[in-house]
């Protein structure tokens, strides 16, 4: 039976927008930055349980991201939609299929599998292959709560510009929410009652798609997670001082942060 009351430990794998940080050409403070947690890839996570090893967003930078954290094994992929720097590294689980002998599951919505299968249209179309392609078995989401490995995962949808996208909550403990410029009540719902919260804060200027770090700071006030760690970030936003501006139990994300939820972060 699926458990909602397992622990789980999520390693923050990248922290950045779509075009991370540095961002090309850029010669900004933050960009030139000494500061390790200045430097921010593609937004992804890893979050592992039983023994399992679940990634959320096969970005652009997922390779060098796997590498970086010595991920030699996946076992799943939550894609939260279908936008470049989701998807665009999914190619490079090639090695591990083969190092594993099999596919890997991929669970997403209806619409973000449709770009996936278009975008990686030799890994779906059945013919004889020269060289090898992603091997993947595909999970079709629809808004509700699955069996993944023993717990139960909540698809959370939540507004990015005029998308309507997923977030996860990943059992009783943690939730990973990103490129949201909206959550609406229903969600919130699902969202309450959180020992670990990860939610976009873009920056302070308003953008159509995504979540300034004052309304990100207000979603934090209606949910009352216990922690919540801010994601997505862009150049505008120098860690030390975005940071030391902002309540106790709410920091920023950094790529390789870990933290285990209910825990202590490290």
């Amino acid at each position: 039976m699926p458990s909602a009351n397992l622990p789980v430990t999520i390693t923050v794998l990248g922290s950045g927008t779509s075009v991370g940080v540095p961002t090309l050409g850029c010669r900004c403070a933050v960009c030139r930055s000494d500061d390790p947690r200045d430097k921010r890839l593609r937004p992804s996570v890893l979050v592992q349980y039983n023994g399992k090893n679940v990634l959320v967003d096969t970005t652009p930078d997922f390779r060098y991201q796997a590498i970086r954290a010595g991920l030699d094994r996946l076992d799943a992929v939550l894609f939260t939609h279908a936008h470049a720097d989701h998807i665009l590294g999914l190619d490079d689980i090639r090695p591990l299929n083969a190092f594993q002998g099999g596919p890997v599951p991929i669970y997403a919505s209806p619409e973000t599998l449709d770009v996936i299968r278009r975008c990686f249209c030799y890994a779906f179309d059945g013919k004889a292959k020269e060289s090898s392609s992603p091997e993947l078995t595909v999970h079709e989401l629809d808004g509700r709560p699955f069996d993944l490995f023993g717990l139960t995962v909540l698809p959370v949808p939540v507004r990015h510009g005029s998308l309507t996208i997923y977030g996860y909550r990943f059992g009783l403990h943690a939730a990973y929410i990103t490129d949201q410029s909206d959550i609406p009540e229903d969600s919130i719902a699902m969202l309450r009652g959180l020992d670990v919260l990860f939610l976009d804060a873009l920056r302070h200027r308003p953008h159509p798609t995504h979540t300034t770090v004052e309304r990100a700071l207000q979603f934090v006030e209606r949910i009352q997670p216990r922690r919540a760690f801010f994601t997505h970030i862009c150049h505008d936003l120098g860690h030390a001082a975005t940071e030391a501006a902002l309540p106790g139990h709410v920091r920023l994300a950094y790529d390789m942060l870990t933290i285990t939820a209910a825990g202590e972060a490290h």
